[in-house]
């Protein structure tokens, strides 16, 4: 079987867009007061790192960022393996009353939103719970959208988009096959 991607990002466009989301937030919630940050394990921890940094750079605050496994938390783990793979939850600051936003990289069913959703009200009681995805791909199975979205990127159910990031990959850019 012959499988080909096609890079749809590379790492400047990742930075470009990173820079876009990071300005949006900081316009919407007018500054840094009161935000934080959950990446949804894996690359989504790598994602909302970057933002608090580029974050710290605008506002020069550091605001608290935590990682969030939703393995446990999906409605489908069990058909996915039945031997998951648990990864850490490192949430170390309360999130009631705090403006969360949640970062993935890629939006697709809305599954894994529900999930961190879920994940995150076991934590205790927001104020708000806000989604930024680098990739947003459609085809969901739930009502929900991304509220800072880096680049919609038209798909087939059969294709898979694959973010790699630098901390992870070793390179950074998306790539659909």
């Amino acid at each position: 079987m012959n499988t080909s991607y096609d890079t749809v990002l590379d790492a400047a466009d990742i930075d470009r867009i990173l820079t876009r989301i990071t300005h949006e937030i900081l316009e919407v919630h007018k500054g840094a007061g009161n935000l934080t940050l959950i990446g949804i394990q894996t690359r989504g921890v790598y994602i909302a790192k970057r933002l608090q940094t580029k974050i710290k750079e605008i506002e020069g605050a550091e605001i608290p960022t935590g990682d969030m496994d939703i393995t446990l938390y999906r409605d489908d783990w069990t058909r996915i393996s039945h031997h998951p793979v648990v990864q850490a939850t490192d949430i170390l600051f309360s999130v009631d009353e705090k403006q969360i936003i949640l970062v993935d990289d890629v939006l697709y069913t809305g599954r894994t939103t529900r999930a961190a959703m879920d994940a995150v009200i076991d934590f205790g009681r927001p104020d708000r719970i806000e989604l930024a995805v680098l990739v947003d791909r459609g085809h969901r199975e739930l009502p929900i959208q991304a509220n800072y979205v880096g680049k919609v990127v038209e798909t087939r159910r059969r294709e898979t988009v694959n973010v790699l990031l630098a901390e992870h990959d070793g390179e950074d850019k998306v790539v659909i096959g």
